[in-house]
């Protein structure tokens, strides 16, 4: 599903977008985009407004932080948020949600 437009997200940076009932937070890291569940599980922040450090993205509500390329939490190593296949065709950015 064509999420957003790679202009929308220039490296170094991450968006949030929300499709349905599935918020997504998309990141550009170094050229590479990565897509994973937008919600934070802490406190439900929007995981795609927050900084975006290397490959780390940081919840803008409680900083929790994110590997955007796996999931992983650096908080908590049990905690692991689901990751999206992305394919960027022509400028598209399309996520695979199922």
């Amino acid at each position: 599903m064509k999420l957003a437009l790679l202009t929308d997200v220039p490296p170094g940076s991450a968006i949030h977008v929300v499709s349905g009932e599935t918020a997504v937070a998309i990141c550009n890291v170094a050229g590479k985009i990565f897509a994973l569940d937008g919600i934070c599980p802490h406190s439900g922040g929007p995981l795609g407004h927050g900084a975006l450090h290397g490959s780390t993205l940081v919840c803008p509500w409680h900083a929790w932080d994110f590997d955007c390329r796996t999931g992983q939490s650096d908080v908590d190593d049990g905690i692991k948020q689901q990751t999206y296949a992305v394919q960027v065709e022509k400028g598209e950015i399309f996520v695979e949600l199922e």
